[in-house]
């Protein structure tokens, strides 16, 4: 964004006639290659037209991502998505009859009109149809797919508000549109249609027992490191998703346990935060109860871990959640954020 001390704007996108206006203007931003924060259904993202290398690269600045991290292609019809791969095959078109609109990306050989710095120099390029009903009308007003991850710095907490955009870029972006918090609230699954078998590169909301299902039983596998040389989904960096506090994974039996995990880490209960499930500890901290469901979870995570960050915590005690598919998306998350 030109000049200095420089706020974003931020526009609401609730009503019609609110969503006419913010539509209107950033397309117009997008159209004269800037970038825009925008609403999805999982994070907000940080976009810009995926067809223009110039305006791309502001995503990459803007953020302080790596360049061998690609970016996700978002789309608003079936046919802006065959445009953006070389061949869309029968397992893409099931998965996005049972899935599209909505939280998962299908990675697919790019066709030549996608910039290699969108792919992060691969010949893969993952696509999603986001399901919130302004980034879509923006995309179908602009004609053009957009780049679009997650609006935040790199490797920090993902903004699932406007709020927590601003917080954290607005003083880099000339515009935030306010499509109210994300439903979903962590980024989409991420599914490799390229590999032999086809595998799951970030899992999400959409596990893969669901994926399963609808391509047929067909065998597929987890990514489970960073063995590829070149990435062919974002979120497979080591330290992804963090808090500026130390987070840190538990599992306690009952409080006399947890106030010897604390003591034996170094916390001290002022500066600390715990997310737990159950049986809140007294005394130990700044205590906030967690949802037992996963999806409810999932659509807390990050706001919570940003109110821990406000709260000026230095710690975050995190009540490891259960092991079964429903939850695999939110051990990733916080796998990441945890790792040094």
């Amino acid at each position: 964004m030109d000049g200095q001390n420089k706020k974003a704007k931020i526009l609401a996108a609730t009503t019609p006639e609110e969503i006419d206006i913010a539509v209107m203007e950033a397309a117009n931003l997008l159209r004269n290659g800037e970038v825009v924060a925008l609403p999805t259904e999982t994070v907000y993202g940080l976009a810009a037209n995926a067809l223009n290398p110039q305006a791309v690269e502001k995503i990459f600045k803007t953020k302080g991502r790596p360049s061998n991290n690609p970016l996700i292609v978002h789309i608003s019809n079936l046919d802006m998505a065959k445009r953006c791969v070389k061949q869309w095959n029968n397992a893409a078109q099931r998965l996005a009859d049972n899935f599209w609109p909505g939280p998962l990306t299908i990675v697919l050989p790019k066709s030549e009109i996608i910039p290699g710095i969108v792919t992060g120099g691969g010949d893969t390029v993952g696509i999603r149809y986001p399901a919130h009903t302004v980034i879509q009308l923006v995309i179908e007003r602009c004609g053009f797919p957009l780049a679009a991850p997650s609006a935040n710095i790199s490797n920090r907490v993902s903004a699932t508000t406007a709020a927590h955009v601003f917080k954290q870029l607005g003083d880099k972006i000339a515009l935030i549109v306010d499509g109210g918090a994300c439903r979903v609230g962590i980024e989409s699954t991420v599914f490799d249609l390229t590999s032999n078998p086809p595998r799951v590169l970030r899992p999400g909301i959409i596990h893969e027992e669901s994926i399963n299902a609808v391509l047929s039983g067909l065998k597929i596998q987890i990514e489970k490191g960073l063995n590829q040389k070149t990435l062919r989904s974002p979120g497979l960096l080591k330290k992804h998703y963090s808090p500026l506090a130390k987070l840190i994974c538990l599992q306690w039996q009952n409080e006399n346990e947890l106030k010897e995990k604390l003591a034996a880490l170094g916390c001290k209960p002022s500066l600390t935060s715990i997310l737990c499930f159950s049986d809140p500890p007294s005394k130990l901290g700044k205590v906030t109860m967690m949802p037992k469901q996963a999806v409810s979870y999932a659509r807390a995570i990050y706001a919570e871990l940003h109110n821990c960050d406000e709260a000026g915590a230095r710690w975050i005690i995190v009540q490891t959640p259960p092991d079964s598919p429903e939850w695999r998306a939110i051990h990733d998350r916080l796998r990441r954020a945890a790792a040094e």
